[in-house]
């Protein structure tokens, strides 16, 4: 299985092919504080869902090809020590993935596939880090950090791969 998805202009294509890893929302701090700065990027597109959580599909990175537009990759940092990047398309500042330091998967923004056609989701993790009062409905299993499921899923991957980190060159930042 291979599909498509890029950015809504079209200048960003990646090419992604087998299952995911898993399939997850992130109700993060870091990912509701990257969702809310990169939501004033002019003519982005919103990563996160009605109940502030980040929908990810989570593939090895050697799924992911970059088919088109690779030079116009620019990431973003929290702060400028920050392990984890965010990549976004610079033609249309759409954010594209999650990228953790010497990580062996991305974390490909939901909001990339047609409406209807992404993964279904699998858990929602860090549940933990939301504001006191947050109610979440009960449509798919929630954990207040990330579970052993969802570690043991990202093992297998990364033995699967024969424990390679490969690099992704990314020229050039994005303020957000």
């Amino acid at each position: 299985m291979t599909e498509t998805i890029g950015c809504p202009c079209g200048k960003v294509i990646l090419e992604i092919s087998g299952p995911p890893i898993i399939a997850t929302e992130c109700h993060c701090t870091s990912c509701r504080t990257a969702g809310e700065r990169l939501s004033h990027l002019p003519g982005t597109l919103q990563v996160r869902g009605p109940n502030d959580g980040t929908p990810y599909v989570l593939y090895r990175k050697d799924r992911v090809r970059f088919v088109q537009g690779a030079d116009l990759l620019r990431e973003f940092r929290l702060t400028p020590k920050s392990p984890t990047r965010r990549v976004v398309a610079s033609c249309c500042n759409t954010p594209l993935f999650t990228e953790f330091q010497n990580g062996h998967w991305l974390s490909i923004y939901g909001r990339l596939w047609p409406a209807g056609s992404m993964p279904p989701m699998d858990i929602r993790t860090q549940t933990g880090d939301l504001p006191q009062g947050t109610v979440l409905d009960d449509s798919i299993p929630s954990g207040t950090r990330q579970t052993l499921g969802f570690y043991g899923r990202l093992l297998g991957a990364w033995v699967a791969m024969g424990f390679k980190v490969p690099k992704i060159d990314i020229k050039g930042e994005i303020a957000a």
